[in-house]
């Protein structure tokens, strides 16, 4: 193959796996719209003096965990998640550079060990037909579903930064968010 071609194919498959995470992110953030709906209309009726849907609640927590699973990934590709850098802005850039890459080692080991866990429970869920039982019955690796491929994708975030040159840390000092 034409090195030219291969570079090429490289470089869609990238921006496949970018619109993926961008993909999750938006699916994630009209969950969250979603939920946001489910609430004010509950606490509402509720208020009017008439029953509320008994799902809203199950419906709230099955989507807070689906939120934080598809969200993470691009989170870590955007650098949008909390950290702090007062360690790293006092520190020379090659002890700074030595240290980012020791953090991502451990990112990056942690959430390997957390998808082969999860995908592990949701196996084990999807084999035994286990039932989450509330005000209507899921099957419960349905849930546990979201877990495995958050880990995974943020895996791979995390290595990209241990094995790439881009990096999470500015060299300034205070919390970023």
């Amino acid at each position: 193959m034409d090195p030219a071609a291969g570079f090429r194919i490289v470089r869609a498959i990238a921006a496949a796996y970018g619109r993926l995470l961008r993909g999750l992110a938006v699916i994630a953030g009209i969950m969250m719209a979603a939920i946001v709906v489910m609430i004010v209309f509950d606490v509402t009726v509720r208020n009017l003096g008439f029953q509320p849907p008994p799902h809203t609640l199950a419906l709230t927590e099955y989507g807070l965990l689906y939120i934080t699973m598809l969200s993470a990934p691009w989170l870590v590709r955007t650098r949008g998640h909390v950290y702090i850098e007062m360690v790293t802005a006092a520190v020379p850039p090659r002890v700074r550079a030595i240290m980012a890459k020791i953090v991502y080692a451990i990112c990056l080991a942690t959430s390997v060990v957390l998808f082969l866990y999860s995908a592990e429970v949701t196996l084990i869920n999807y084999q035994r037909q286990v039932m989450d039982i509330r005000s209507f019955d899921m099957p419960r690796w349905v849930l546990f579903a979201s877990m495995p491929v958050g880990f995974l994708l943020m895996g791979i975030e995390f290595g990209r930064y241990l094995f790439g040159r881009a990096t999470m840390y500015t060299g300034e000092a205070g919390i970023h968010e």
